[in-house]
């Protein structure tokens, strides 16, 4: 079994200007199941928004109830690159919670999927580009409280760096941050991962494979991580109208094969593996079916590798 955290409510949270390709999230599901990757029972609603204590773990009380309340400033709402509405903070706490959700089905099945997510740029007090609850931190944070994981992993492999996770847990020994993403990319002005590898502009296929065998494994032996969160995101293709690196959907598909090899080959010292949650990130080719076809490669992968 394959879990994925499904989200019925995006179709109702964003205006329809704002709708592509926020439609992949509708779309995907019904792509897996056509494809025959997952079937319908692999797929999960979650079972409540996510916890203000979930939250708080991560972000301020002071952000929280201005979201909440729906009283951010002006220029901070801006930032979040939607329209700030009841609906849309109902969104980011559900999303949250599939990934918490997610996790928790991780450490028997494995891996676990989140549709949705990958909001790295969350940081502790405010929003931005498209993120405004920072779900893979606040799933660590979780695992953490409730001690499913000491050490954890965060591989972020967006075309954008992870600048909000970055943040989150800057001089937190117990919570490793690695970001391969584009240099010439947003944010313009950096956070410090613990581990940075910025590719110049048109990276092609083998060079960012190269870049990450050469990283992944050693990085995972020598931190031993509990748990791996990995963010997905297919915006690294050379279609992408928000990104700026070159690699083809075959390429995309090999990163995420290669990841997941280098995830299942990973040893723990005293558990049979070490379980993995799947956020997808972002994608913003101009045909919907360049999208569709890189996330679904990913589960692909999971799927023959992992299970």
């Amino acid at each position: 079994m394959l879990p994925i955290a499904f989200h019925p409510i995006y179709k109702h949270s964003l205006p329809d200007g704002h709708r592509f390709p926020m439609i992949k999230y509708e779309l995907l599901p019904e792509q897996l199941k056509l494809e025959g990757i997952v079937s319908e029972q692999d797929f999960f609603e979650p079972t409540k928004l996510c916890d203000d204590i979930d939250v708080l773990r991560v972000h301020t009380t002071d952000y929280l109830d201005d979201l909440k309340n729906l009283t951010l400033d002006k220029r901070a709402a801006r930032k979040l690159g939607f329209p700030l509405s009841e609906q849309l903070v109902e969104r980011e706490l559900r999303i949250a919670q599939g990934t918490i959700e997610g996790c928790i089905k991780s450490l028997k099945t494995k891996v676990a999927m989140n549709i949705a997510g990958g909001t790295h740029h969350a940081y502790t007090d405010h929003g931005e580009a498209f993120c405004l609850l920072n779900d893979q931190a606040i799933a660590a944070r979780h695992l953490q409280h409730h001690g499913h994981a000491d050490k954890i992993l965060i591989v972020d492999l967006d075309v954008h760096q992870g600048n909000g996770t970055a943040e989150i847990f800057a001089g937190d020994d117990s919570v490793f941050t690695f970001s391969m993403h584009g240099a010439g990319n947003y944010p313009f002005k950096k956070e410090q991962s613990d581990l940075d590898i910025a590719l110049p502009d048109g990276t092609d296929d083998a060079t960012f494979l190269k870049e990450l065998k050469q990283t992944l494994p050693d990085l995972i032996a020598d931190q031993k991580p509990d748990f791996i969160f990995y963010l997905a995101g297919v915006d690294v293709l050379a279609t992408d109208k928000l990104g700026r690196l070159g690699l083809t959907p075959q390429g995309c598909r090999m990163r995420d094969e290669y990841s997941f090899s280098a995830f299942a080959k990973a040893e723990h010292i005293s558990k049979p593996f070490i379980p993995i949650q799947c956020s997808m990130g972002g994608g913003y080719s101009p045909e919907i079916k360049v999208i569709i076809d890189a996330h679904v490669n990913t589960y692909r992968a999971a799927r023959d590798i992992l299970l």
